[in-house]
Formats: structure tokens, C-alpha cells, sequence
């Protein structure tokens, strides 16, 4: 029940743009709970990172006097890896393609996240 619910969340947020690419929503431990990611990708490998980059962009934010942490933006060659707190247990992943709309995802994932938060 609770994983389809995760999975319904991230498949209106893949929908609401052709820039996301895939998304999952694992717990700060980097346990996965739930995941569209593209065949033959790594839901444990993809989980470990995510809380990784996570966990230092929190400690980073902190003793640099930024603040508490927002979300973590990786930009590659091939594109953007997105990860924010979906309430204080959860973490949302999203891998966006190279040209996308920036502007649009960060909203498209902040509401994302407070389903996500609300729900868990």
C-alpha cells in the first residue's frame, strides 16, 4: 500500500515533465522505498549516493553557516542529479536530462516532497 502510494507520487512527478527522468524516494539511511529508475540502474547503488550527497550537503550547509540544507544539485555532462528531504525520514532522487528546466523541476519536486512528507 505504501509503496504504491510512493510509486503514484513519482509517476505524476515523471509526467510532469519530459526533462525528469527518473525518480525515487528512499529513506536518510539511503534504504529505498520506492523507485522509477531506469532499467539495469541500481536501486541500492542510487540509495547509498543519495544519502551520502545528502548527508554532507546537511553537514556542509550547517558549518558553513548556510543554514538548513534545501537540496543537493549535481550537474554532469549528461545531466542534473536533484536530491532534497522529503520530511525529516525521507530523501526524493531525480535525475534530469542535460537541457532541462531547472526552475520548473525545483517546484515540480518541492510538492512532491511534501506528499511524500505528509504521507510518510
Amino acid at each position: 500500500m505504501r509503496a504504491d502510494m510512493l510509486n503514484s507520487i513519482l509517476s505524476d512527478l515523471n509526467g510532469s515533465t519530459a526533462d525528469i527522468e527518473a525518480s525515487a524516494v528512499l529513506s536518510t539511511d539511503g534504504l529505498m522505498m520506492a523507485a522509477l529508475l531506469p532499467a539495469g540502474m541500481d536501486e541500492d547503488r542510487v540509495g547509498a549516493m543519495s544519502a551520502a550527497m545528502l548527508s554532507l550537503g546537511d553537514r556542509t550547509s550547517t558549518e558553513l553557516a548556510r543554514g538548513g540544507l534545501e537540496q543537493v544539485l549535481v550537474k554532469g555532462d549528461h545531466g542534473y542529479i536533484l536530491m532534497t528531504h522529503a520530511g525529516p525520514e525521507a530523501v526524493v532522487t531525480v535525475l534530469c536530462k542535460q537541457n532541462a528546466r531547472l526552475g520548473l523541476i525545483f517546484l515540480d519536486v518541492k510538492r512532491a516532497a511534501q506528499s511524500i512528507a505528509k504521507f510518510i
